[in-house]
C-alpha cells in the first residue's frame, strides 16, 4: 500500500496501517527531531508529541502533498514548540550522563570531534536559522521546498540560511583539520 493509502486506512480504522507508516518513516523522523532539537531527549519527546499529532489528525490529511512531507511538517513543528516552552521554562539536568557508550579503540577521533563542535555550533544558532540550515544544507531540501514546509517565504529561508552559514563559520572557524585542533 501506498503512504496515501496507509494514512486513509489508519483513519478508516485499521489498527495496523499507522503502524506500517511508521515502520517506513520512523528513521528520517527521528533524524529530522534531533537536528531540529537542542538535545536527545527534547528530540524523543517532541517526535513523540508529533507521532500522536499525526495519529490523531491523520483524517484531515489532505493529500494535497506526500504523507512523509505532512509528517517532517510535524515533526518541525512539534521540535520547535518545544524549544519555545523550554525558554519559557527553562531546566537543569540533575545529571550529565548523555547514554552514550564510552568509545574504545575509534579509528575516526577527529571526525567524530569535528561532528560534535559542529553539532554544538548548529545548537548555538538561533531556531529558525539552524532550522532553515538543518533543512537546506542538511536534509538537502531545496529552498522552494523548505520554504513550503517552514511556512515561510521563500526569500526569508534564503536569508535565514545566509546569516545561519555565517554564524556556523565564525563558529567553527578554529577548525583547521585533523591534528590541528585548538
Amino acid at each position: 500500500m501506498s503512504d496515501a493509502e496507509l494514512l486513509a486506512a489508519h483513519a478508516a480504522g485499521d489498527d495496523q496501517a499507522f503502524a506500517t507508516l511508521l515502520r517506513r518513516h520512523y528513521d528520517h523522523l527521528w533524524q529530522v527531531a534531533r537536528r531540529t532539537s537542542y538535545s536527545p531527549e527534547d528530540a524523543a519527546d517532541a517526535l513523540q508529541e508529533a507521532l500522536l499529532s499525526a495519529h490523531r489528525t491523520a483524517s484531515s490529511f489532505r493529500k494535497d502533498a506526500a504523507v512523509r512531507s505532512w509528517l517532517h511538517t510535524i515533526v518541525v513543528n512539534a521540535c520547535l514548540d518545544r524549544i519555545r516552552r523550554n525558554r519559557a521554562r527553562p531546566t537543569v539536568p540533575l545529571y550529565l550522563d548523555d547514554g552514550d557508550e564510552p568509545q574504545t579503540e575509534r579509528n575516526y577521533i577527529t571526525e567524530a570531534e569535528t561532528a560534535l563542535d559542529v553539532e554544538a555550533a548548529l545548537e548555538a544558532l538561533p531556531d529558525d536559522q539552524r532550522v532553515a540550515v538543518v533543512a537546506v544544507d542538511i536534509e538537502g531540501y531545496s529552498v522552494r521546498e523548505a520554504s513550503r514546509r517552514l511556512g515561510v517565504p521563500e526569500g526569508t529561508v534564503k536569508s535565514r540560511c545566509a546569516r545561519g552559514r555565517y554564524k556556523l563559520a565564525v563558529l567553527l572557524g578554529d577548525l583547521q583539520g585533523p591534528g590541528n585542533r585548538t
